[in-house]
């Protein structure tokens, strides 16, 4: 039951982040009385079950949103795996607006694509507004967020004046490729592939979570990357703090193992500290960095913010008083990344790239000062945040 009770919390936040309502969210979730695959009463019957309502009256957004629940938090049985293909497949007949029922959606301007990737790997991606006079935006999310979370973003990225590239971490969704200690290698190719239909010489990589430490490394090879745009991401604590490491959510450390393809924990625990960025990685990040910290985060350890800071570029950051991913401030989090893009894409600052600011400055910048956007509740007792 800890398991179930688990991925009930994280759904909770997960399903706030697509746009859920959290009161609908609630009264599915109220309906799981097992992980059993099989059961109609499982995780991933009641999810697909609620799916296939929202698809009936032609609300194909919803539709997928309950999918991506379905297969959470990663598709290892045939229910959930049928879940993955089935929020693809939905997300598909959404941008062509091809549903059914009065909710159907318009055609909408995103086209798929399949890009190679190193070892014979690949991943699927959803993309808007490519033309290769236009700078490219490259988005992706955690290790249990699939691209069609974030897809629906598209048409806006376009409009924005980006040629926008959703797509997801190796190991997650349609990536093929194994999470491993050089999986950056796929963010060059992925360029390497887009080259002619974006700017890639101005890259931008929104990439939340575990992706962003992806971004950050590459970075720090691939001068075409010009800015990183994160939420919680780890640095180096996260993967040799053995101490923090006590205190994970088992959902998070059970994904980790799939997505690399640990045997099991000890496997993983001796993998971890390979993927940690060190001080040589972090010297060569010399961009733009923005980056939202969650003051009560369960997964992501405090010190990596001072650890970012050693980094020379432009550091900043943004301080919620929330969980994993700041789910509560999602509106707060999304204006203050989008408006930092757009700040450091469209009138980027003269002069030398400055530091974060130092621990022992007098008065903090706005953007390190806590965020009071919206009342967060209290921390109920054993609540964790979302993986």
């Amino acid at each position: 039951m800890e398991h179930l009770r688990e991925l009930k919390e994280f759904a909770l936040l997960h399903a706030r982040g697509q746009g859920m309502a959290p009161a609908h969210a609630a009264r599915v979730v109220a309906r799981i009385a097992n992980d059993t695959p099989g059961d109609a009463r499982s995780w991933a019957a009641v999810w697909t079950a609620e799916a296939r309502t929202a698809a009936r009256r032609g609300d194909d957004l919803a539709a997928c949103r309950a999918y991506a629940l379905a297969r959470f938090p990663y598709p290892a049985d045939d229910p959930r795996r049928a879940a993955q293909r089935l929020c693809v497949d939905t997300f598909d007949t959404w941008r062509r607006g091809t549903g059914q029922g009065r909710a159907r959606s318009r055609p909408q301007d995103i086209e798929r694509l399949e890009l190679p990737l190193p070892g014979g790997a690949s991943c699927h991606a959803w993309a808007a507004g490519l033309d290769r006079d236009r700078p490219l935006l490259v988005v992706m999310g955690g290790i249990v967020s699939v691209k069609e979370q974030w897809a629906p973003l598209l048409p806006l990225l376009r409009r924005l004046g980006f040629a926008a590239v959703v797509t997801e971490l190796p190991g997650v969704g349609e990536n093929t490729l194994t999470y491993a200690p050089d999986s950056w290698r796929m963010l060059p190719a992925f360029l390497d592939h887009l080259r002619a239909r974006a700017r890639v010489a101005d890259t931008s990589l929104l990439a939340l979570s575990f992706s962003g430490h992806l971004a950050l490394r590459a970075a720090g090879k691939d001068t075409r990357i010009r800015r990183v745009l994160t939420v919680g991401a780890p640095v180096t604590a996260f993967f040799r703090d053995t101490a923090w490491r006590a205190r994970v959510p088992d959902v998070t450390l059970d994904t980790l193992r799939l997505l690399t393809g640990a045997a099991d924990r000890e496997q993983l625990y001796a993998l971890l500290p390979e993927f940690a960025l060190t001080d040589a990685d972090l010297a060569a990040v010399r961009i733009p960095v923005r980056y939202v910290v969650s003051s009560r985060d369960e997964i992501i350890p405090p010190g990596e913010r001072a650890r970012l800071r050693q980094a020379p570029g432009d550091i900043r950051f943004k301080v919620f008083d929330d969980v994993h991913g700041s789910p509560s401030h999602l509106g707060a989090t999304r204006r203050w990344l989008f408006g930092s893009l757009l700040r450091d894409r469209f009138l980027p600052s003269a002069g030398p790239l400055r530091r974060g600011r130092p621990d022992h400055a007098p008065e903090p910048r706005e953007a390190d000062r806590p965020a009071v956007a919206q009342p967060v509740r209290a921390r109920r007792p054993g609540e964790r945040s979302a993986p």
